[in-house]
């Protein structure tokens, strides 16, 4: 899931202190009994599952725990050795880890197991991580040590270009056939908006790039930067229904490749090029080149060190007068009742969107403020990315057997659990998106903007 980041003010610091001295001894030197093995299960779930859990815990045996409120999911454990594996910290790497080697499956709505962030309660005593710890070394005992599932092998400094250009390869370029199964037919994989909450995932699709275009302002003959143009989806769009010229940049040839036959066959080889390009690169094309920019789901892997970077490449590709559109996840609310032993956001990191960081919403704009943009309009729109990551979601599952065909087991695994969770961790908050529009004023501090935003919604 990818995991929401996690900030705790309780000091779980010694709990986990103990939690690893304790884990160091040796209980139990005998084999243990099926018996045995069931009877720890039991006690060690009683003290670690929430008492408000809307999902059905399945042993090895076939013994269902029942959930305590309407079941919307089902967690089913393959093996005594499981939970054992699953019990380290941080959970969240080590259950993410469990579901990708396959040491249980999850049955329905992932998201009823997201849930586990919000519903664990007071970390335990001493004396129950005693005994936890006793049952969790009894299942450990005698299950065979289980191999990290494969992860992304990056080299060299974070966020250089070459680790970028690594990083960028390891989720993007997977298989476009791969992407083609669950988004819209347009590819274009961020957030959807859902104006009346009625549309398709296409008619989303569509209603988020002409939002986009109605936000920009754009103006046929004006020249558009689309930084991380994916597939090409905004590119084609603003250049069919604007008449803008639109530069596109990506660093994931698969997406380069998809997108360049898209463009293609839509007949738009005039007014839309998409290249191979870092965004510290755009300045290539000359500064103040482009009249808009647009950065949609691009400045989430751009990491915090290089954000001024990237806010001030943006500034001086940009004309006088110019806006500019950045379209990023953000963390979110809520996350105080979060334990850090549960949450570190590190399975993300290494398994999704390798090196990616979530900055809050005020560092971006901070960052964006220092590179001299002038904020206009900022727009939180979580809960039509909770509504996209459903969509996603529920095509991704009508289409299982093709996904694991074209990704292999463990990483369709991996794509499940990411969308499954995720949407959950919008619909409470714990993430959020926000389109912030920025503008370049001119010499005489003008933008060109009207004095209100009914424009947006006629």
């Amino acid at each position: 899931m990818p995991t929401p980041p996690a900030r705790s003010r309780v000091p779980w610091a010694p709990l986990a202190g103990l939690v690893a001295a304790l884990a160091a001894r040796q209980y139990l030197t005998r084999p243990a009994s099926e018996a045995q093995l069931l009877a720890a299960a039991r006690r060690l779930l009683g003290e670690v599952l929430p008492q408000r859990r809307a999902f059905d815990v399945q042993l090895w045996n076939g013994e269902v725990l029942p959930a305590t409120r309407p079941a919307r999911a089902r967690l089913v454990l393959t093996s005594p050795g499981t939970l054992g594996r699953m019990l380290k910290l941080p959970l969240d790497v080590a259950l993410g880890e469990a579901y990708l080697r396959g040491d249980f499956e999850i049955e329905g709505d992932i998201g009823a197991l997201a849930a586990l962030a919000d519903e664990f309660g007071a970390a335990p005593g001493p004396a129950r991580v005693a005994r936890l710890l006793q049952d969790a070394a009894l299942l450990r005992r005698g299950s065979q040590a289980a191999a990290p599932p494969v992860t992304a092998t990056l080299e060299g400094e974070p966020h250089s270009r070459e680790r970028d250009q690594q990083a960028i390869s390891y989720h993007y370029d997977v298989s476009n056939d791969f992407y083609r199964l669950w988004l819209d037919s347009r590819m274009v994989y961020s957030c959807a908006y859902f104006p009346t909450g009625t549309e398709t995932l296409d008619e989303a699709q569509e209603a988020k790039l002409e939002y986009i275009c109605r936000k920009l302002r754009l103006k046929a003959g004006e020249r558009l930067l689309d930084i991380g143009c994916g597939w090409g989806g905004l590119a084609i769009y603003a250049a069919q229904r604007y008449g803008v010229q639109v530069l596109g940049v990506t660093l994931s040839a698969a997406q380069l490749q998809e997108g360049q036959a898209r463009v293609k066959a839509a007949g738009l080889e005039h007014l839309v090029t998409l290249e191979l390009r870092d965004y510290r690169d755009v300045l290539a094309h000359g500064e103040g080149a482009f009249d808009k920019i647009a950065s949609v789901g691009m400045a989430e892997h751009v990491g915090r060190k290089n954000m001024p970077i990237y806010f001030r490449a943006a500034y001086a590709a940009l004309k006088p007068g110019g806006l500019m559109l950045n379209h990023a996840i953000s963390d979110g609310i809520g996350q105080a009742r979060v334990p850090m032993w549960l949450q570190s956001g590190n399975f993300a990191r290494r398994y999704v969107f390798p090196d990616g960081e979530l900055l809050p919403v005020w560092e971006t704009l901070k960052h964006a403020s220092e590179a001299l943009f002038e904020v206009r309009d900022v727009e939180n729109l979580r809960e039509h990315y909770a509504r996209t990551l459903e969509h996603w979601f529920r095509n991704l599952e009508a289409h299982h057997a093709e996904a694991r065909a074209a990704l292999g087991e463990q990483r369709h695994r991996l794509w499940r659990l990411y969308l499954g969770a995720t949407s959950y961790y919008f619909q409470k908050g714990h993430l959020s998106i926000f389109q912030s529009l920025l503008a370049k004023p001119d010499t005489e501090r003008k933008v060109s903007l009207p004095l209100s935003r009914d424009d947006l919604y006629r």
